[in-house]
């Protein structure tokens, strides 16, 4: 199994001394009676992109959503930027700075792109201006007054990531972003990702696409049954290619 070319082009492990943006330790989560997360750890350094990678079931969606305030039925411990949020709603934790992209994408489609993006509020300084959204994703402006309904999937995949750029968040949580999208659209939310590191932006990105997320990770979680079974730095990826067609069945 080879690996992209495009893997080439991702940033090394970072050598500078780092600082923990997120630290997830023990996290267990349950709906209903079920329990899905069964003592979740790992941790994100801030201007990385780390990703949760599983098979369907792994409880990766269910993390991002822990994190988030999303499950009712949680404990454990999430920090975010040195600050303990498990007990605050998810209101709360997107004002204290991170920013969550469902699967489902959630774009309204009796709106415009643009009042797509400008629909959630600002909750601090730093996100990027509606003109810079558009030079991220040059498809949205080609769009600009297009419906939801009218967008293409991947349009809609790159307007639901550009709606959270404006907020100001530090953490972005993405959920699948190139799900069911073709390979070209795949590219330009890969080459979107990087720039967005480059920008400092700290990201955590759940896949099932390994081949795409070894294009932009610095680091990868592999999850089973709720829980981190192992890390690999993108550095390591080819080495590891084996281990991870047999966690992943790619």
């Amino acid at each position: 199994m080879s690996m992209p070319e495009a893997a080439s082009e991702t940033a090394t492990i970072q050598t500078s001394p780092k600082h923990t943006l997120l630290s997830v330790a023990d996290l267990h989560a349950f709906y209903g009676e079920s329990h899905i997360l069964h003592g979740m750890n790992f941790t994100v350094n801030r201007g990385e992109v780390v990703t949760l990678l599983g098979r369907n079931g792994a409880g990766k969606t269910t993390t991002l959503r822990g994190i988030m305030g999303m499950v009712d039925q949680r404990k454990g411990r999430v920090e975010f930027d040195g600050t303990e949020i498990i007990d605050l709603s998810s209101d709360k934790i997107a004002r204290r700075g991170i920013a969550y992209c469902p699967e489902e994408r959630g774009i309204f489609a009796s709106l415009d792109v643009e009042e797509n993006l400008m629909l959630p509020p600002k909750i601090r300084d730093g996100g990027m201006s509606v003109e810079e959204i558009y030079e991220l994703f040059p498809n949205l402006k080609e769009r600009l007054r297009s419906s939801g309904t009218k967008l293409s999937g991947g349009e809609q995949q790159m307007l639901a990531i550009g709606r959270i750029l404006r907020t100001g968040a530090k953490l972005l949580l993405l959920d699948e972003p190139t799900e069911g999208l073709a390979p070209i659209i795949i590219q330009q939310i890969g080459e979107a990702i990087r720039r967005l590191k480059a920008r400092d932006f700290t990201i955590l990105l759940v896949e099932q696409n390994f081949h795409f997320a070894a294009t932009v990770a610095d680091r990868h979680y592999v999850v089973e049954h709720g829980r981190v079974i192992d890390e690999i730095a993108n550095s390591d990826v080819k080495a590891n290619l084996e281990k991870l067609h047999d966690y992943l069945g790619v």
